[in-house]
């Protein structure tokens, strides 16, 4: 496979995966708490990827630990948690589309909110709580959030970390913070108040489908896009990432008006602009 195909079939491949990793969290909710999926997505992971990339460890450098920990916490731990909490409070197709915004660094964000395509993002986020007034729209600046840390992360790779091999970055991150997913989910009481019933079962499969397709399997896929393509074109999976996700919200029953639809596109749109110029 050629250099060009190559990155194609992983970004394809990274926005089926993604794209799909948001109404698995919505399905793993149903038994488990935000904290504990988020907790819970890390360790698996961090279990699956020792168990076929324990080798590469030895292959970061001392100087290149501290760059592979600010990528975890980046693009890992923090994010692991919001979108959890996010989906918990908005459709998971929602929180799909304001994943999109990761292609921008830090200050094409700022340009992007500074022009009308602002008041875009606030129409996504308001129409949606008039279309679902029982659910809390505040946290909608999760996956925003979350959008800033991928976007730094994939410079601290392609800057500091290009020579290093995807697998030892991706195992190298989970490693750093499996510790202290530990520790969270200890304090959620899940190992020693849990009741284990059909729903805790179910939550638990989902999550395990997602640490392990969606987060073990697709980081190294995506470190290896970051290590073969530009910044821009790895991250341009979040234009197709909600296209998934919209389809998985509307088969599952989400609520989705033709304004929001349209102002999503807008956004989308916007931030291809914005690189684009770039």
């Amino acid at each position: 496979m050629s250099k060009i195909q190559s990155k194609w079939f992983y970004l394809i491949f990274l926005a089926l995966v993604w794209g799909s990793s948001f109404i698995l969290m919505k399905k793993a909710l149903i038994g488990l708490s935000p904290i504990q999926i988020g907790a819970l997505r890390i360790i698996i992971a961090t279990i699956f990827l020792l168990v076929i990339g324990y080798k590469s460890l030895k292959k970061i450098k001392r100087e290149q630990w501290k760059y592979v920990f600010l990528s975890a916490l980046l693009a890992t731990f923090f994010p692991s948690f919001m979108y959890a909490y996010a989906i918990s409070g908005i459709d998971s197709s929602i929180a799909s589309i304001l994943n999109s915004l990761t292609p921008s660094s830090l200050f094409n964000l700022l340009l992007i909110y500074s022009s009308s395509y602002y008041k875009y993002t606030c129409i996504l986020i308001l129409k949606g709580a008039d279309l679902n007034p029982n659910q809390n729209y505040w946290f909608a600046l999760l996956p925003i959030l979350s959008s800033i840390g991928y976007a730094c992360n994939v410079n601290i790779i392609k800057k500091y970390l290009q020579e290093l091999e995807p697998l030892a970055i991706t195992t190298g991150n989970f490693i750093l913070i499996v510790i202290p997913a530990l520790i969270v989910l200890f304090f959620t009481g899940f190992f020693t108040t849990l009741e284990f019933t059909e729903e805790v079962g179910e939550g638990l499969f989902y999550i395990s489908i997602l640490a392990i397709v969606g987060t073990g399997i697709a980081k190294v896929m995506f470190n290896k896009l970051i290590h073969i393509s530009s910044p821009v074109f790895s991250t341009s999976v979040t234009y197709l990432i909600p296209i998934v996700a919209v389809l998985w919200g509307i088969v599952d029953g989400e609520k989705l008006s033709l304004i929001q639809l349209l102002a999503g596109v807008i956004i989308l749109f916007g931030v291809y602009l914005v690189n684009r110029k770039k």
